[in-house]
């Protein structure tokens, strides 16, 4: 785990690896601004529609309010429904430098799959989050329950979701992966945790899916290394 962590670190100087960061953050910032606009727009019509016509400063910082907080409670949704996208490029650089018999024989997959897989990740988090709302507000007593059972959920999430990433490459059904492409469960909310409490850094948070979906490459990769005679 730690072997994976420093060589993924160290390749984010690749020019290759800087340039998908570049786009993993622009989009994702992105995303935001434009969800911003939209509940500009959506507040003016509103506050037309309550008989407020002088509403439009009003409506812009509401939004503004808006899209910052979406920003900060979501930003871990978005940031992994666009590392999606770029996934098979992170995974490409990685396994070229460090498991090149393994780049040749990858079939990157379509960036139609990234974005169903994108969303089904976006599905998976809002449902598990929802389901597990109870427990955060019985937990709003302990103080510190909260962010322990917060960062459970999602690294037990974000660990599949960067597994899944590397397997898509390899494999012709990501959601049935045979043995020898899972990660032990331990291993995987290893990666998961790790990832998630990068996220939750202010700043680190936009290398952070950068940094997961490498990590895993390595993990998974080095898992295959382990078991060859």
């Amino acid at each position: 785990m730690i072997q994976a962590f420093t060589r993924s670190l160290a390749q984010l100087t690749d020019r290759t690896i800087l340039l998908i960061l570049l786009k993993v953050i622009l989009l994702t910032i992105l995303l935001f601004i434009l969800f911003g606009i939209a509940a500009y727009f959506g507040l003016v019509w509103l506050f037309a529609w309550l008989g407020w016509t002088d509403g439009g400063f009003a409506a812009a910082a509401t939004a503004a309010i808006i899209a910052i907080l979406t920003g900060l409670l979501l930003f871990r949704i978005v940031a992994i429904f666009v590392l999606n996208i770029f996934s098979d490029d992170i995974v490409d650089a990685v396994e070229r430098r460090y498991y090149p018999e393994r780049a040749e024989t990858a079939k990157p997959p379509s960036y139609a799959l990234g974005i169903k897989m994108g969303l089904a990740s976006t599905g998976r988090a809002l449902s598990y989050n929802i389901l597990a709302a109870p427990l955060y507000i019985v937990l709003l007593v302990t103080g510190i329950g909260i962010p322990i059972a917060f960062f459970a959920v999602n690294g037990i999430l974000l660990g599949r979701d960067l597994q899944d990433m590397v397997a898509a490459r390899h494999v012709t059904d990501y959601r049935n992966l045979e043995a020898e492409w899972r990660l032990p469960k331990i291993q995987r909310f290893g990666l998961g945790l790790i990832a998630a409490l990068l996220l939750a850094v202010p700043f680190v948070n936009f290398l952070a899916p950068v940094l997961g979906a490498a990590m895993a490459t390595h993990l998974v990769h080095g898992k295959k290394e382990e078991k060859r005679p």
